[in-house]
């Protein structure tokens, strides 16, 4: 008599066989028919039809299996681009950045890299954390620049590459445009970083990244609130003449800012204010 564990067992063997038997004369159940004689075209045809409908996972499949049956010629190098942007679109940016990186290992001089470096840029700006993205960015409202600067700064590097190399690209105007967004961010992550130090009380710390920030980006709004965390910081410090070359700065550069109005309260805010 078998016992009711060889029995499952057993079942576990079929079914593992059944599927080996399948995959191997290329009938696979996402794609519900024979694929063995399928043409490079025909893999393409396929693949991008399950691409343009949001499929993403099936078209890298079939795209991973275009370039697996037919490796050489167009469609297997047009493939490995496809899936870096279907990896891109179901939000896998690290694997959008692998595939991205070997088209470009493999290909450097193929008309279309430049869409590679786009891609490698693209997932960085993008690079989000599944669920968690949506709650940083949706519910909770989170700022690009709170996060960290990282992936942004990768991404500036993507996009620098791009326009560099390929300064005449179709997407090297998109890529400046991305740049400068980036450049803000990245501005804007120190001054967060200042703002912490000054909750601390870490005015040293909070005066010196406030100083990078406007010293490494200086045209970018974020310069606007670092000045006023210097001015703070070293009036805090009792070093009232940096103090007051910060303000003034601030003054000439942003005469209607709203920080000027309270730049020296934060020894002693007043009795009312909680936050």
């Amino acid at each position: 008599m078998f016992s009711t564990k060889d029995i499952m067992l057993h079942h576990v063997t079929l079914v593992l066989i059944v599927i080996s038997v399948l995959s191997a004369c290329g009938l696979l159940p996402e794609q519900g028919e024979d694929t063995q004689n399928w043409s490079a075209n025909k893999f393409y045809t396929e693949a991008k039809e399950k691409l343009n409908n949001g499929n993403y996972e099936a078209a890298i499949k079939l795209f991973e299996g275009l370039e697996a049956r037919y490796p050489y010629g167009r469609y297997a190098q047009q493939a490995q681009l496809e899936t870096a942007y279907a990896h891109y679109k179901d939000q896998e940016p690290a694997s959008a950045i692998a595939a991205a990186d070997r088209f470009i290992k493999l290909h450097p001089n193929h008309p279309n890299v430049d869409y590679a470096y786009y891609i490698k840029g693209l997932a960085n700006y993008h690079d989000n954390w599944g669920i968690m993205s949506f709650m940083m960015r949706g519910f909770l409202k989170q700022d690009m620049s709170e996060r960290d600067s990282k992936a942004s700064r990768e991404s500036f590097d993507n996009f620098r590459e791009l326009v560099k190399r390929f300064p005449d690209s179709k997407y090297a105007a998109d890529s400046r445009q991305r740049m400068a967004h980036l450049l803000n961010v990245i501005a804007m992550n120190e001054v967060h970083v200042a703002r912490y130090y000054m909750k601390r009380k870490a005015y040293v710390a909070a005066a010196n990244r406030a100083q990078f920030a406007v010293r490494e980006y200086p045209r970018t709004p974020a310069t606007e609130e670092a000045l006023y965390i210097m001015a703070q910081a070293y009036n805090a410090l009792g070093m009232h003449d940096l103090s007051d070359d910060a303000e003034r700065v601030l003054k000439q550069n942003f005469p209607d800012s709203e920080f000027l109005e309270d730049i020296h309260e934060t020894e002693n805010p007043p009795w009312w204010k909680i936050w």
